[in-house]
């Protein structure tokens, strides 16, 4: 995903941190992850979930964008639970 800029609500700062995921982990993953579902009714700008892995652990991230400034704000970062995902993380299995 090409983002203009970054930036990161209080919630994902909140995640990462828990999480011990640095910014720059998360810049870098945004720019190689998989995006494996489309929002683009959220609001104030569509959104994506992406995919993408930290030394082999799968990592979740939500990215909205703004569709004309094309500046990006990261809402939430979390390490998908296996037993809510499929194997390849893309997929909950309740759907």
């Amino acid at each position: 995903m090409n983002c203009a800029t970054i930036r990161f609500s209080r919630h994902a700062f909140e995640r990462m941190f828990e999480r011990g995921l640095s910014p720059a982990l998360i810049e870098q993953s945004i720019a190689t992850a998989e995006p494996i579902k489309a929002y683009p009714d959220d609001r104030p700008y569509p959104s994506v979930l992406l995919l993408a892995f930290h030394r082999q652990t799968p990592v979740h991230l939500v990215v909205a964008r703004d569709p004309v400034t094309e500046n990006c704000v990261v809402v939430t970062v979390y390490i998908p639970d296996a037993k809510r995902w499929h194997e390849d993380f893309k997929t909950r299995r309740d759907q």
